[in-house]
């Protein structure tokens, strides 16, 4: 037998080691804002197939935390980055919170999917959401602010659409950035809903985005799904962002992987060797 066959044979059944691989990699929510706040950005969010992989190295796999909530009045942190091999998804925006108040009555904006989030004052003291990271999320929604007796906060960006704006007339806070369905058939990085004073709070976005409060904290994003948090209304905290998830599958024609650490769940089914991480971890073929 040739080295060359030796290097390709599998170490188990003799199948061949695969060549490459697909992947998902989400990274950590973005933590929502405080007491009138907007919905966290959902975690950045990249996929695609034909990853090049080689035998016998180890590969690095990093799931990302999600952000924490703003304290009594203030922003949201952003959440952690994600990483498997050479790719990094961006963790989500924290979204703005009472702290940054202009004039007293301000509302704030979403945070923005896969990016470092708050956002910038537009007029009346509301809040422009800021922007997302491009191919992984979306932008922010703004806020919408009228006077004390009403506000709207924006709802974070997700990876399949735009934070809603806060609106006053109906006063609904900005509903979260719908997510983007991975090849598992699951439905990941939603973003936060935005909160709202006397009106109705935004809803979280499909794939983990935690709803935004009219009356009390903000919802956390789900864990392992990247979402935003939800913002706090007035005198309410926000939610905590969603932590984020690896995910790569190839061929069951191909020899499962030589080692793991961080213990994935590992499935075969439907043709495909799986292996999902929730927790920070390797993988060696």
């Amino acid at each position: 037998m040739s080295g060359i066959q030796m290097v390709l044979l599998g170490a188990k059944g003799g199948l061949p080691v695969t060549p490459s691989v697909q992947y998902l990699v989400v990274a950590g929510g973005g933590g929502a804002g405080s007491d009138g706040g907007g919905g966290g950005g959902a975690g950045g969010y990249r996929t695609a197939s034909g990853f090049s992989v080689t035998a016998g190295s180890s590969i690095t796999v990093t799931v990302g935390g999600g952000g924490t909530r703003g304290g009594s009045t203030g922003r949201g942190s952003s959440g952690n980055n994600s990483v498997f091999s050479s790719i990094t998804s961006i963790g989500g925006g924290g979204a703005t919170g009472g702290i940054d108040a202009y004039d007293g009555f301000a509302s704030y904006s979403g945070g923005s999917g896969g990016g470092g989030g708050y956002g910038m004052p537009i007029p009346n003291g509301a809040e422009q959401g800021a922007s997302g990271t491009s191919g992984q999320g979306n932008d922010g929604g703004d806020g919408a602010d009228y006077d004390s007796a009403a506000k709207a906060a924006g709802g974070g960006g997700g990876a399949g659409a735009v934070g809603g704006g806060g609106t006053l007339s109906p006063t609904v806070g900005g509903n979260g950035g719908n997510g983007s369905t991975a090849f598992d058939g699951v439905t990941y990085a939603g973003g936060g809903g935005g909160s709202t004073v006397n009106g109705t709070g935004g809803n979280g976005g499909s794939g983990g985005g935690g709803a935004g409060s009219d009356s009390v904290a903000g919802t956390a994003g789900t864990t392992n799904t990247g979402g935003g948090g939800g913002g706090g209304t007035e005198g309410q905290y926000g939610g905590n962002g969603g932590s984020g998830i690896v995910i790569i599958r190839y061929a069951d024609s191909y020899a499962a992987a030589a080692s793991t650490t961080g213990s994935p769940t590992i499935t075969v089914s439907g043709g495909y060797r799986t292996y999902k991480w929730t927790a920070s971890g390797s993988i060696t073929f």
